[in-house]
């Protein structure tokens, strides 16, 4: 057995990657298992770095705001704006105050600088405009949609005036009113003005998909993705907010199922683009249903990368990342019959696991699952060894 899991184990690097796929794929899925931890952030810019100059990768996608990351993609292509005010306004969740990501978009900037547009690498926040206390109001990327298409098609064309949008839209305090995460009563979002703008909304996404020759013909493909953005954010906040509205049971279920969808649909426009880097939580990116308990309720959904791998097939790599010790979170040394402690009997510091071999290894012996104090980690599914690509494994998280 223990050399059954030591014929697994590769280096941690981007052509080690690349040897366990049948090909390069188009969005390759690179899965944490916790949040906030940097030293998980220093790997995935050291394996970015290795696919932009080894495999031609040229975009990484992160979990955060779709909306706040184009200020993120407009410093890195083009220097608008200062490290410090895209830190503080492009990332949603607290992730600008990471050191990892700072360093990332120092050296994505660092190396635009100079090059030609078709050569530079590109940001993306995948995630929509959500949080855990809530959602944000439609406003900024309905109102933009409706001034991209009112600049470039016949007024006698558009479902409603800017003022009309902005009478119905309100103040945005009741849209993200965080009330309304533990109480549908406090949601507008079944409103009947909330009604009016999911309509007046599928008609301008309707209006740009309807006059796509003429409006390629008149702007620039990257002004395109951007509005078909627009649109995408717009049309899936007035659905998340529809059913934060809801007073059924399933109400929490579509909630997390809507925002995974909403990922997996950037995830899609991301990869129309060329072979990017992704990087998220592993519940978001495995290809099996994901599972977790909030409001003491257990949900079950499809992620972003289960449904993007269903649309991709070959195209969607995923490799998951599980931990040995994050003992300043009282996750300590994993007991030997899990994998994660078959895993830290390793000499190795890091490694990637050939994951599918892995687990024909174990098949005799499925290991026990691991289970732990800590609510923030989750620890790897055993189980679901066979249907990742690979498996990155960190023994141990230094305090930060």
């Amino acid at each position: 057995m223990a050399t059954d899991i030591k014929d697994t184990v590769r280096a941690v690097e981007a052509a080690a990657v690349m040897r366990l796929l049948p090909s390069r794929p188009r969005l390759l899925a690179l899965g944490e298992p916790t949040h906030g931890e940097d030293t998980l952030l220093d790997l995935r810019n050291e394996l970015f770095r290795q696919l932009v100059e080894q495999e031609g990768y040229r975009t990484i996608a992160i979990e955060s705001d779709c909306m706040t990351g184009l200020l993120v993609d407009d410093h890195v292509t083009s220097g608008t704006g200062t490290l410090d005010e895209v830190m503080e306004h492009g990332f949603s969740h607290g992730w600008g105050a990471s050191a990892a990501n700072r360093e990332l978009v120092r050296w994505m900037r660092a190396y635009n600088d100079g090059r030609p547009a078709p050569e530079r690498l590109r940001f993306a926040g995948f995630d929509g405009p959500l949080e855990i206390t809530g959602a944000a109001s439609p406003r900024q990327s309905l109102t933009a949609l409706h001034r991209y298409l009112a600049a470039r098609v016949d007024a006698d064309l558009l479902p409603c005036t800017a003022e009309a949008l902005d009478h119905l839209l309100g103040t945005d305090d009741r849209w993200t009113d965080p009330a309304a995460m533990t109480d549908p009563a406090q949601s507008v979002g079944q409103s009947v003005e909330a009604g009016e703008l999911r309509l007046l909304a599928d008609g301008l996404v309707a209006l740009l998909d309807a006059h796509t020759p003429h409006l390629l013909a008149v702007t620039s493909r990257d002004d395109w993705d951007r509005v078909r953005l627009y649109g995408r954010t717009a049309t899936g906040l007035l659905r998340y907010h529809y059913w934060m509205a809801d007073t059924s049971p399933a109400r929490l279920t579509r909630l997390v199922g809507l925002r995974d969808q909403m990922m997996a649909h950037n995830l899609l426009a991301v990869a129309a683009r060329g072979p990017a880097l992704v990087h998220a939580h592993n519940s978001h990116l495995q290809r099996e249903k994901s599972t977790m308990r909030m409001g003491g309720l257990p949900l079950e959904w499809w992620s972003a990368g289960a449904l993007v791998s269903a649309r991709l097939g070959e195209e969607y790599a995923f490799v998951a990342t599980a931990l040995g010790t994050i003992r300043h979170r009282g996750v300590d040394t994993p007991p030997q019959d899990t994998v994660e402690g078959l895993l830290y009997a390793l000499p190795e510091d890091r490694c990637l696991i050939d994951a599918p071999r892995l687990a024909t290894a174990l098949a005799d012996t499925l290991p026990a699952p691991r289970v732990s104090p800590w609510f923030g980690y989750a620890p790897l599914d055993p189980a679901q060894l066979a249907d990742s690509d690979g498996l990155v494994f960190i023994k141990d998280v230094p305090q930060r």
